[in-house]
């Protein structure tokens, strides 16, 4: 079994991480003795959590594996628990200092554009004129489809970021906000 969970800090104990909690709970149910992870680093980058994270596991039953390094939680000799933590310091320490990087990235970024994250925002007068081309034709009384609204907009000018025309999806998302 391959579980991978987006979005989960190696600094949240493992009891509370969502993929975690249903890895623990398949084990138990199925008899697994034995969880593989790619390394230790990513396992936990926390060190806390890199010494607490095994132990949880061994109270269950359940052996962790780093495949880069099989003994590295098992192995009980004083240099190995003194390397263990010296590494999962490192890991620590390599973590806020990438996390500084990208925070200082997103403020530079934020400060010269006014964003950094997330789509672009569809301007006011884009939303204004789908909802308009959206109502019913007094004439006919009937809507114009999401692609004749996408084509009316390109003909006024109104393009999607890349410079074409907005997509029939688009505009139904448009018409949400």
């Amino acid at each position: 079994m391959r579980l991978h969970c987006a979005s989960v800090s190696g600094a949240d104990p493992v009891a509370e991480r969502p993929g975690f909690a249903a890895l623990l709970s398949y084990c138990e149910t199925n008899g697994v003795g034995v969880v593989l992870v790619e390394n230790a680093s990513r396992f936990a980058r926390d060190l806390a959590v890199q010494l607490t994270g095994p132990a949880l596991l061994r109270a269950r039953g359940i052996e962790l594996v780093p495949v880069d390094a099989p003994t590295y939680f098992t192995d009980p000799s004083p240099t190995a628990e003194m390397v263990r933590q010296i590494l999962g310091a490192v890991c620590q320490f390599e973590k806020a200092g990438l996390v500084a990087k990208l925070r200082h990235g997103r403020d530079a970024k934020r400060a010269a554009t006014g964003r950094c994250e997330g789509r672009r925002p569809v301007p006011e007068a884009v939303v204004a004129e789908a909802r308009r081309l959206a109502r019913k034709s007094p004439k006919t009384g009937q809507r114009r489809s999401l692609r004749r609204i996408a084509a009316e907009l390109a003909a006024l000018g109104h393009l999607a970021p890349s410079g074409q025309p907005y997509h029939a999806s688009s505009i139904r998302h448009i018409l949400a906000i």
